[in-house]
């Protein structure tokens, strides 16, 4: 054995070839984290130290090659500011540099998931083939960051300016056909074949059949292009990328181009000096702080919901009630996971709309060559439709999608209960209906839990558990469980009006109807709210639901929390739902809908609407300034969050966070409500609280709040 160490083994094979073997010890994957890093100068220097060794390859001992750098380590990393950023990433680079420069060829193997730090040290190497089960990519990007252990200088010269952009910008991994092609990798292999592929490439290099020091100059001289070339190849990549990603709300991508930008005429060692100084720029950015925070809260939720899976029993059978939309796309997204299921309503039309739903959906898998048309039949066959109970002993699982009325559901879940075996869960997809209430109609409620999908069921990631006063905890394991297996991300909490994103929900709502009160333009709201982050505006928003959907919802909040959800006034979207505007449904709600060229419905302004407001305003309308538009609808946001914390609801800050990104589209680069709490400062929000408190108990500081200011604290660090 040539090295030994925690992360990485080094010992000849035959031939003088060495094997440069990855595995680090107490962890599941291979990770760049402090110890690797200096396990890696270690292993090097005995490398060198070694007069035997003519050439190496790099291998993993894990399924996964190297999944990159230890994004846990980020945060201390990155809070001591961007000189000390530029002071950790240098000594990395010298690492990376020395075994580049060993000379020897070196050939990566990569057998798995190549990603970040992971891909780079494959970039490092002369030489890199692949596995046909591997996967290679730099998706920092979607942390707020990029590529900074040498990744955005080596890969562009290796694969061209435009083709670098493109990998780095879109963040997407790319399979071994791609990564072929674009040049990246010299071989494709089956996995039973790669270490041959690998020690063969090195022979060749050995023999002089292959220039191995010519691939290795291209990475350590300037891109190949004359200035007026590069000039246009940035000013292409620029347009590209910055079309897509708006440097207010996501800076990284035009802080990547520029540092590529810096060091593309430069020598490899002062170009990496360039992307290490990028690189700071990036990392010191609030919004990589709440981009790495929320890749950190969603393992966490991974995590807690992987804790359920031993309590959980099978599900091979499952059913809906209801076959309106919510209960096609549940039929849907079961069936094309691979859940058998039954769809059952009370007439044919009804059925025939949920099988619509699906069809549909299905339709656009295969028109969009994600899908086969013979796996389309497959996944429609795991659908049956019904009109009876009959075949109801053998599920295991039935979600309720009746319309949101208590006492519909309630004859309809008492009904179910009597034609299913006494283990089988009911699960209600309400909206807002307390469990604990719904319960109240069935004879094991014990069974019975919380299932809430958001519209439309296809697209949304998330699905709220609720657990009611009664609920088992194996109802509760067994739905978290099908949820993962249909491709969802569950969070599981505490019964309530609402539960947790409905609730916090509608406060929002509640604020932009006292702006609209107090003579703020919705249109203006809307562009504001958008410019924030979110991905429509309030008004948008309440049409896309659907108003009447708001009002019911809105009736049942206020009964359930009177004191901040129930206005003294009334308010305009109300008066939108007495006008019988309901938004998208019928085409006109705040505002008019109507199909534009391409047969999609686009929004267009609608004087009635700005009448119809003008009756319930108590002010002319005017226009407000735009941070004040901000505070008034995130603190009536934000402050709910934090009480459904103080009321167990949902039991952490990192799955409310996750819950109101996935539920409702809180802008990602805010981290979500929590963390956007802590990037203002807990003590100047609670400020705020107490700047807007007269206009109403929704803007009054939480409890929760004034401690944690008064101690200094926050919700992550």
């Amino acid at each position: 054995m040539i090295h030994a160490g925690n992360a990485i083994t080094v010992q000849m094979l035959s031939d003088g070839i060495a094997e440069f073997r990855f595995d680090l010890q107490g962890e599941s994957v291979n990770k760049f984290n402090r110890a690797t890093i200096e396990d890696f100068k270690a292993a090097i220097d005995a490398v060198k130290a070694n007069g035997d060794i003519k050439g190496l390859i790099v291998t993993s001992a894990k399924s996964t090659f190297i999944v990159g750098a230890d994004i846990t380590e980020f945060g201390a990393n990155f809070a001591q500011g961007e000189q000390a950023i530029v002071d950790w990433a240098l000594p990395v680079h010298d690492i990376f540099n020395a075994f580049e420069d060993l000379e020897i060829p070196k050939v990566a193997a990569i057998n798995g998931m190549a990603l970040g730090g992971g891909f780079e040290m494959c970039l490092v190497c002369d030489y890199r083939v692949m596995s046909e089960a591997a996967q290679v990519g730099l998706p920092e990007i979607k942390l707020g960051i990029f590529p900074g252990f040498g990744g955005t200088v080596r890969l562009s010269r290796l694969i061209g300016i435009d083709n670098a952009v493109e990998w780095m910008a879109m963040a997407n991994p790319k399979r071994p056909a791609a990564a072929l092609k674009d040049g990246e990798v010299a071989a494709v292999v089956a996995a039973d074949k790669l270490q041959d592929a690998a020690i063969d490439l090195v022979k060749q290099a050995l023999a002089g059949r292959v220039d191995w020091k010519a691939k290795r100059q291209e990475k350590l001289d300037p891109v190949k292009l004359n200035p007026i070339e590069q000039m246009m190849a940035f000013n292409s990549a620029k347009g590209a990328v910055l079309a897509k990603a708006n440097p207010a709300q996501y800076p990284a991508p035009k802080l990547l181009l520029d540092s590529l930008q810096a060091g593309a005429s430069l020598p490899r060692n002062e170009a990496l000096q360039a992307e290490a100084a990028g690189f700071a720029k990036a990392a010191i950015t609030p919004q990589a702080g709440a981009l790495i925070g929320l890749f950190i809260n969603d393992q966490v939720v991974k995590k807690t919901s992987k804790k359920y899976e031993k309590g959980a029993h099978p599900v091979n059978q499952a059913a809906v009630l209801g076959a309106g939309i919510m209960g096609g796309g549940i039929a849907y997204q079961a069936a094309s996971k691979g859940t058998p299921i039954i769809m059952k309503d009370i007439g044919n039309p009804q059925l025939a709309l949920g099988m619509k739903e699906a069809n549909g959906l299905l339709t656009k898998q295969v028109e969009r060559k994600k899908m086969k048309p013979a796996q389309m039949g497959e996944t429609l066959a795991r659908i049956r439709p019904t009109l009876s109970y009959d075949e109801f002993k053998e599920v295991d699982i039935v979600i309720e999608a009746v319309t949101e009325n208590p006492k519909v559901k309630g004859i309809v879940l008492a009904e179910t209960e009597k034609n299913v075996r006494d283990n089988t869960i009911i699960a209600s997809n309400t909206s807002t209906i307390s469990i604990t209430r719904l319960a109240e109609n069935l004879q094991r409620p014990e069974n019975f839990v919380g299932m809430h999908f958001f519209n439309p069921v296809h697209m949304m990631p998330l699905v709220e558990v609720i657990r009611g006063e009664k609920t088992s905890a194996e109802a509760i394991a067994t739905t978290v469980v099908l949820a993962q297996k249909m491709g969802k991300t569950p969070i599981v909490v505490n019964d309530c009006p609402g539960f947790l994103v409905n609730r916090v929900l509608f406060p929002y709502f509640g604020a932009f109807d006292l702006l609209l009160k107090d003579g703020a333009d919705f249109q203006q709201v809307d562009k504001v709210m958008e410019k924030f982050g979110w991905p429509m505006g309030p008004a948008y928003l309440i049409d896309v639901v659907g108003i009447d959907t708001g009002v019911h919802g809105a009736e049942v909040m206020a009964e359930g929390f009177p004191d901040r959800m129930k206005p003294d006034f009334k308010g305009s979207i109300e008066i939108m739902y007495e006008n019988k505007r309901l938004g998208q449904k019928n085409d006109v709600g705040f505002y008019k809908y109507e199909l534009d060229r391409k047969g999609k419905k686009a929004k267009v302004v609608d004087p009635t609407a700005y009448e119809l407001v003008a009756t319930v305003a108590t002010a002319e309308k005017r226009e407000f300034d735009a941070q004040e538009i901000i505070d008034r609808m995130m603190l009536a946001f934000c402050n709910e969050t934090v009480r459904c914390l103080e009321d167990n609801i949902v039991a952490t800050a990192s799955e409310a966070d996750m819950a109101m990104i996935m539920g409702v589209g809180f802008p990602p680069f805010r981290g979500g409500p929590c963390r956007y709490i802590d990037q203002t400062g807990v003590a100047e929000y609670v400020a705020l609280c107490d700047k807007y408190a007269h206009l109403g108990k929704a803007y009054e500081a939480p409890q929760m709040l004034r401690d944690m200011a008064a101690n200094n604290k926050k919700f992550y660090g």
